[in-house]
């Protein structure tokens, strides 16, 4: 079962979908997450984001100045400031 992932700017959604795997940084340190992952509440830090697709293609996001949270298989990404890169 994948991880449905929402990332969101403070103006905008900037890519919701599935994922296998998501890479974040936060301000501990970068993080991964897979479906049934434990849950998390972390600080988000200025840095990209990595999110494998079920299809292995990759999408690249530059986000800072929030948090995230991992629940059941739903991760969120909220940060004031979010982009794609790739």
């Amino acid at each position: 079962m994948p991880l449905k992932v929402s990332l969101v700017s403070a103006d905008a959604e900037v890519w919701t979908g599935e994922a296998t795997l998501v890479v974040a940084k936060t301000v501990e340190g970068e993080i991964g997450f897979m479906a049934g992952h434990e849950p998390v509440l972390a600080i988000l830090a200025e840095g990209q984001v990595r999110i494998t697709q079920a299809d292995g293609s990759k999408i690249l996001a530059n986000a800072q100045d929030g948090f995230l949270s991992m629940e059941g298989d739903d991760l969120t990404i909220v940060a004031g400031n979010a982009a794609l890169i790739a």
